[in-house]
């Protein structure tokens, strides 16, 4: 019987321990879990008007794999155009992510090539790039620093698909200066390798994001992963992509409903305050209301919110502000006018392009029978599923969720976080109870901690009224405090130690985090997490959930 994707989303945790990993559900549902999946799809008679949801999604597969597979041979050997007859997708933005993320696409391709299926990472290129740099780790163990070291200038906030390089100097000389800053703490790190791949796809394309989505995917091949890679934004280019954003935007008045119903209802259950996380309600602006979309144009390539209306039996797309777009097409229309005219936009330096709940529900509904989560995703597409359900009338396709923790491999001492609790419980102890400290000392205690430690007992056990519990409590007060140079010693003592505690952990809590960038990590540390445990044994599992004779 399968697990419900509540119940697995329930108990999705990172893994705590060091090289720990996490695939839920077990793997040894798939099987169940993938026909169940097909099932649902193929049983579904919702109407794209004029086009059924699984003709489209059969469709929109077919258009997949062949994108995907003349994008991917540009820069990797292939031999031979995949079947689209199964599909396993995972996504995630272009940067230089831990490893954890990393981990996934390799569960991705092993898992496909288990149950003979085409495996397919879409480059979420639409997202916006925060910072052109990563943290690095520098300093001592005693001391660790964290260093931002930048692999390009900073620019505003745009989107990967229009982020090029604008410094090749800084570009070029990135792995020197991350492997210089780490040097202190780590040897050899993974960067030195990688950086030529990168270097040598930047001769091709001038796009950030996609030279370092390249030349990380060029490794994934060296290493046995047998993937295939799309951009996001080629994604949406696709005739399939066109009919089905025709279709939601022509329907926008009830998914506006469903997804605003959604996010209250997520945010409800979850507890969750924030109107911001984990993404805003839609708007309205009079008859305007606001689509789940993103629009921008090559001339001003920062990300605008798209608003629509109804207008006579068109739709008028609009960002607010200069841009102006017309669609022929009604709720009950026909699409292939709107889709051609979405199809022109590119040509017109315009790029429409869906957000993060539109992205993977498309990705799960139409373009695969398996989609692979993060952690975050998963938890996120609660979502998802409540879109699809509500939206058209299917139960929503049960994904995967597969991540890992693995730490920099530096030697640090252990680090009790209750040594400091017991440190905090000991000073509070000498400023409020000093008599029992002196009491424990064997005899040591001074004469004068005799009179003093009287003179509070008898304060104690004095039975005040109203009038004179204020002066009752100030003479305890008092009795602490003239026993404290009594005390000052074994005080300074427990505050060096928390001193020594505190510096302890913080630089435990550098050093240990799992979000370090994949390429600051040794090759042979990654190689034994990403090959040797996800492509070995454990993963031989066919498509009928049986062992595999040959994991190979």
């Amino acid at each position: 019987m399968l697990m419900s994707q509540e119940a697995v989303n329930q108990h999705l945790r990172a893994p705590q321990q060091d090289g720990g990993t996490l695939i839920a559900p077990d793997i040894q549902q798939l099987g169940d879990l993938l026909a169940e999946n097909r099932r649902r799809l193929a049983e579904s008679d919702y109407d794209v008007q004029g086009q059924s949801l699984p003709k489209l999604a059969t469709q929109a597969r077919k258009e997949l794999v062949i994108a995907a597979y003349n994008y991917t041979r540009t820069y990797r050997d292939i031999s031979c155009p995949p079947s689209c007859e199964r599909l396993f997708l995972a996504g995630h933005q272009p940067e230089i992510f831990h490893p954890g993320v990393w981990y996934k696409n390799f569960v991705l391709s092993a898992l496909a090539k288990n149950h003979a299926a085409t495996a397919i990472n879409l480059v979420i290129d639409s997202d916006t790039i925060k910072s052109a740099a990563i943290r690095v780790p520098t300093g001592s163990v005693q001391r660790p620093q964290l260093e931002a070291v930048a692999i390009d200038k900073p620019t505003e906030e745009i989107p990967f698909e229009q982020r090029k390089i604008l410094d090749r100097g800084m570009f070029g000389d990135f792995a020197e200066r991350a492997a210089r800053t780490l040097a202190p703490l780590v040897k050899q790190p993974l960067v030195e390798q990688y950086w030529p791949h990168v270097l040598q796809r930047a001769e091709f394309t001038d796009n950030l994001g996609l030279c370092l989505a390249q030349a990380r995917h060029q490794m994934e091949g060296q290493w046995g992963a047998t993937t295939l890679e799309l951009p996001q934004s080629s994604v949406c280019c696709l005739p399939a992509f066109h009919r089905f954003s025709a279709h939601l935007l022509a329907h926008l008045p009830r998914l506006w409903d469903i997804y605003n119903a959604a996010l209250i209802e997520f945010r409800r259950e979850n507890h969750v305050r924030s109107t911001a996380h984990p993404a805003p309600q839609l708007a309205s602006e009079g008859d305007w209301l606001e689509a789940p979309f993103w629009v921008w144009t090559d001339a001003d390539p920062r990300r605008r919110r798209l608003f629509v209306r109804q207008h006579s039996d068109r739709l008028q797309l609009s960002d607010r502000g200069q841009l102006l777009l017309t669609l022929d097409v009604s709720a009950d229309g026909e699409l292939d006018l709107a889709a051609e005219q979405l199809a022109a936009l590119a040509s017109q330096g315009i790029k429409l392009r869906t957000r993060a709940l539109i992205t993977t529900m498309m990705a799960r509904l139409m373009l695969g029978d398996l989609f692979l989560h993060g952690i975050g995703g998963a938890k996120y597409d609660q979502l998802t599923d409540r879109l699809i359900q509500n939206f058209f009338g299917l139960q929503p396709p049960s994904f995967l969720v597969a991540s890992a923790t693995l730490r920099l491999p530096i030697a640090r001492p252990d680090v009790d976080a209750s040594a400091l609790r017991l440190n905090a419980q000991a000073l509070r102890g000498l400023e409020f109870h000093p008599e029992s400290y002196l009491q424990s000392t064997n005899g040591q205690a001074p004469a004068e901690w005799h009179t003093l430690a009287r003179q509070k007992r008898q304060w104690i056990d004095t039975t005040a009224d109203a009038g004179s519990a204020q002066t009752r409590c100030q003479a305890i007060r008092d009795s602490n405090a003239r026993m404290q140079p009594l005390v000052a010693a074994r005080k300074d003592e427990l505050l060096t130690e928390r001193d020594q505690l505190q510096r302890q952990i913080k630089a435990d809590r550098v050093l240990r985090s799992r979000e370090f960038a994949f390429c600051l990590y040794p090759e042979q540390q990654l190689r034994k997490l990403l090959t040797d445990d996800v492509l070995g044994e454990s993963f031989a599992i066919d498509a009928d959930g049986n062992a595999a004779a040959d994991s190979q």
